[in-house]
């Protein structure tokens, strides 16, 4: 049987400083393939390359990858400062009217890191520039050394709201997760239910209320160890599971059309 198609967000880099690139980390592709058997696709998010609708039609669901540069801060209202750091105007075109698509459509998605504060930036929400600037917030980033096992380590504990479906999901109400992230939440999005939060009390787990589909989104990165780590595999697991339903729904409909 085909496996649903997954659009991985890619990012924009210079290879040797001159050659432009769209890129995504092997160990996201490998986690839509293994975990969430679905085939991944790498989208390349520019909007003189590829529509919004366009990119519906193409794929079944949707992953919003971390990446180096921000969302720009105009999406939410405020003007850019050096805090704010590098951005990619580019990706914003087509990650955020998408994300507002894919809750109108029930279409799935999943938010990481970057791609968690799109989600809370589509739907009107805004971000910190740097979360270890602020008072009583300890500091997210990425370690600067070490192997990539180092900087990937789990280094706090998310805790979620009880009852809720994180919690259910995992199974668990406290869990461990790695930290690589200097923007955060600021303002919740409309309809953004902000289900797990960082002991400083930084939000790591979001979803959209009320939404058809799946938007479950973490401030983490779940793609690390994806096979093995009890809280990454069932986010992957519950996100290819929700793939397949909507790929097969929207099959289902096409034949339809077609008898």
């Amino acid at each position: 049987m085909t496996r649903p198609i997954v659009g991985i967000i890619g990012n924009q880099h210079l290879i040797n400083d001159s050659y432009p690139v769209h890129a995504v980390g092997h160990m996201n592709s490998e986690a839509v393939a293994t975990v969430s058997n679905c085939l991944p696709m790498l989208i390349a998010p520019d909007p003189r390359l590829v529509t919004v609708e366009e990119l519906l039609e193409a794929c079944d669901g949707f992953i919003l990858t971390g990446g180096r540069p921000n969302v720009h801060p105009e999406e939410y209202g405020e003007s850019a400062t050096a805090a704010h750091g590098d951005f990619d105007r580019c990706r914003d075109a087509i990650t955020l009217p998408l994300v507002r698509a894919c809750v109108e459509r029930g279409q799935p998605f999943m938010g990481i890191c970057r791609g968690f504060q799109e989600v809370n930036v589509a739907m009107g929400g805004s971000l910190y520039p740097e979360i270890r600037d602020l008072p009583g917030r300890m500091n997210h980033r990425m370690p600067p050394d070490g192997t990539l096992e180092e900087k990937f380590a789990l280094r706090h504990t998310v805790k979620f709201s009880a009852a809720g479906p994180f919690h259910q999901m995992m199974g668990a109400q406290e869990v461990m997760t790695n930290t690589l992230h200097g923007q955060g939440i600021k303002d919740a999005g409309a309809r953004i239910v902000i289900d797990g939060h960082a002991p400083d009390g930084t939000p790591e787990a979001i979803y959209v209320k009320d939404a058809p589909g799946f938007t479950y989104s973490v401030q983490w990165h779940p793609e690390w160890d994806s096979a093995n780590d009890p809280v990454s595999r069932p986010l992957f697991e519950a996100f290819g599971k929700a793939t397949r339903a909507y790929a097969d729904a929207r099959r289902g409909e096409a034949y339809r059309q077609i008898a």
